[in-house]
């Protein structure tokens, strides 16, 4: 009899639900995908986690996760043979920092860049500046290294690029001409590698 896989409600294109599948994926964890349509949300999903957002990952004993960087860390700590964790520069603080700036500060300007009307008094402009201001910090540490802590992937590289692929999709004539040249190779470099290539594949 085959063994019961964890389960992951996601939905293909949020940045939240994209970072999980890529740690999943890093640590070649097994897992049943069941893709959400975000105005029908499955029962099952709604009972193990009411706020009714994705990612949730659901273990055969039953545990819910309902954080991405949680299920991030979930997978890493059971397998993590591309030591996604250790980074080769700084350390994991450093490393938990820069991810908290990107979950705390830019996503909201993203937000307000991308969905000016669904805010009241938002200046699409002037978050598109903040924004800009927080990747002029990836900028500065691609200037010595190909990827954000050293020269191989790690945790913050694939919990930050979703967000980056997000904000560079609006308008992406005008991303392209931002004096950001380490940053675009970086995204580039990303999602055009097999593993983003894979986990962005429809479900089914």
């Amino acid at each position: 009899m085959q063994k019961p896989l964890p389960t992951l409600y996601s939905f293909r294109r949020c940045p939240y639900a994209i970072r999980a599948r890529l740690a999943l994926d890093a640590s070649a964890q097994a897992y049943e995908l069941i893709e959400v349509a975000l105005r029908d949300k499955p029962a099952e999903m709604l009972r193990a986690s009411p706020k009714g957002t994705v990612p949730v990952l659901i273990d055969t004993d039953g545990t819910v996760i309902d954080e991405s960087l949680d299920i991030m860390l979930w997978a890493l700590g059971r397998s993590d043979p591309e030591h996604w964790l250790p980074p080769e520069l700084d350390d994991f603080a450093t490393m938990r920092s820069l991810i908290r700036h990107f979950d705390e500060h830019f996503k909201g300007h993203l937000d307000r860049y991308k969905y000016p009307n669904r805010f009241t008094g938002a200046d699409a402009d002037l978050s598109r500046s903040e924004a800009v201001v927080s990747l002029q910090l990836l900028e500065a540490r691609l200037q010595s290294s190909s990827y954000l802590f050293g020269n191989r992937m790690a945790l913050a590289d694939m919990a930050i690029v979703p967000f980056v692929r997000q904000f560079s999709k609006v308008d992406p004539p005008w991303f392209a001409r931002l004096p950001l040249p380490k940053t675009a190779r970086w995204l580039a470099a990303i999602l055009d590698s097999p593993r983003f290539i894979r986990i962005m594949r429809p479900a089914g």
